[in-house]
């Protein structure tokens, strides 16, 4: 099949029957539940593009492994090419949607899943680089959409995993059987999980030898038995529960970015789906290439696409107002704009340094320096953008009243008239317009750009790991040809 229609994934998610919770209750069915629709519909939405001949070119590609076109998203980078296309694929979706794109952490979980199985076989003897690739084989016919789960619980940083009063705070496995492996504990803060085909987990840390039964990598079927998942809820999810008509919310059809934490009460993961278990030295190397490969995805492609949005939402108010001379708000776009493209210039960047690693697996990973760059730079760029929008857009962006207001027949002729302000658009047009910009500006998108991917001091610490300074200080030594310091010998007589 390779590539699947929409339609398709639709109902093979209806035939899913994941557990999942929110707001106390049970939902029935993510097909019907209002919060959860839209991460159908953000997923949905990558499988008709993938079909369109507009963006097939952003969505697609050739697999190598199974010799047909199959979604990016399926995809471990065999290039730069490959890189630099997702990272465009990242901007494209994340300006569509206004949200995340909830297959782009089970892709960048691909990548260093290809890369680190593929250095533990050619190290240690074992077999999970061939494994995984049957496993990816199976993800590309079928067309799947996979979530990725790395963030744990965890317990007292000052503590060792080992002496934690609950072990289970982080996934830890119980037991190997004949037929695989059984593992308990939880993921949080993972995206969009309970709306996928499948679940790739990855270690979240480190861990040294006798930590090695946290040290794991696994897929299971997103509805596996013993697989749980409690969902986010805030005054955003209870609006849209509220809503009479989408239109009236802020990103109508796609919504803020949906997760929730994942319990594993002693799931059985089938050996041929196990891609790591105990070989603890090499954990931190799912992690690292995780981080990187995302952290160009999260930083440098996908929050460009939601400065679109912004920056787009910022000129239709200053055109509805009468502002296009006003000096100062066109400052501030400018900013933005530059802030916009430092973001994208870091992305490319990330992908067009990026290379092979390890040397000879194939698989190609975005620079490891400028993949942490782009994550922190969109940190405080993603921040001040917000706060840029949020002047332009005025008091109006958190005061506004409910778009109900205009088929009230006591307050339409009111709203109509106090809120147009002179502007030839339609008074609905404006209001919408300001709720798209509480969306971003007055919504979650600031607080999980800044920890999404990692918080910023994880890109520090990396940037810190990283950096060589060897080549500067040779170019101030050579500059000012600075000599080593000759030691001399004392002789003692």
């Amino acid at each position: 099949m390779a590539l699947m229609t929409p339609e398709e994934f639709e109902k093979s998610l209806g035939r899913m029957r994941p557990k999942v919770f929110m707001n106390g209750k049970r939902v029935e069915s993510v097909l019907s539940n209002p919060n959860t629709r839209t991460v159908v519909e953000s997923n949905k939405a990558s499988y008709a593009w993938a079909l369109d001949p507009r963006y097939s070119d952003i969505m697609t590609c050739h697999s190598p492994l199974i010799d047909e076109t199959v979604n990016r998203y399926t995809h471990v980078s065999g290039s730069i090419e490959d890189l630099v296309k997702k990272a465009e694929a990242g901007t494209f979706t994340g300006e569509r949607l206004g949200t995340c794109i909830y297959r782009c952490v089970g892709d960048d979980s691909f990548h260093a899943l290809a890369a680190t199985t593929w250095e533990m076989d050619r190290d240690l003897g074992t077999e999970y680089h061939p494994r995984f690739i049957e496993y990816l084989k199976m993800v590309q016919r079928n067309d799947l959409s996979v979530a990725g789960a790395l963030t744990e619980p965890r317990g007292s940083r000052q503590k060792r995993a080992l002496d934690w009063p609950d072990p289970f705070l982080s996934l830890k496995l119980v037991d190997k059987t004949k037929d695989g492996i059984i593992v308990r504990g939880a993921k949080i803060n993972i995206s969009g999980a309970f709306a996928s085909h499948e679940l790739v987990v990855l270690p979240q840390s480190a861990h040294p030898e006798d930590e090695k039964d946290y040290a794991l990598a696994f897929a299971v079927p997103a509805d596996a038995q013993g697989i749980t998942y409690v969902c986010q809820y805030s005054p955003y999810s209870a609006e849209r529960e509220l809503a009479d008509d989408v239109y009236e919310l802020g990103n109508p059809v796609f919504g803020q970015r949906e997760t929730s934490m994942v319990i594993f009460d002693n799931v059985l993961v089938p050996w041929e789906r196990v891609f790591h278990c105990g070989e603890s030295r090499y954990a931190l190397s799912f992690v690292s290439r995780f981080a990187r490969t995302h952290r160009m995805t999260c930083g440098g492609t996908c929050k460009v696409g939601f400065m679109n949005q912004i920056i787009g939402a910022c000129k239709l108010i200053q055109e509805y107002k009468g502002l296009d001379k006003a000096a100062h708000i066109n400052d501030q776009i400018t900013e933005m704009v530059v802030l916009r493209e430092t973001g994208r210039a870091c992305g490319l960047a990330a992908a067009r340094l990026g290379g092979e690693d390890p040397p000879g697996s194939g698989v190609f990973l975005p620079d490891e320096l400028m993949g942490n760059v782009s994550k922190l730079n969109v940190c405080n760029a993603f921040w001040r953008t917000m706060a840029l929008a949020g002047d332009i857009g005025g008091g109006l962006v958190v005061t506004m009243p409910s778009l109900k207001e205009l088929k009230n027949p006591e307050t339409k002729d009111y709203v109509e008239e106090f809120f147009s302000f002179g502007s030839d658009q339609p008074t609905e047009n404006i209001l919408k317009v300001h709720k798209l910009l509480q969306h971003w500006t007055a919504g979650q998108h600031g607080v999980a750009t800044w920890h999404g991917a990692g918080p910023v001091m994880a890109q520090k610490i990396m940037i810190q790991r990283v950096a060589n300074f060897d080549h500067e200080k040779q170019l101030v030594k050579d500059t000012l040809n600075l000599k080593d310091k000759e030691v001399k010998k004392i002789e003692i007589k």
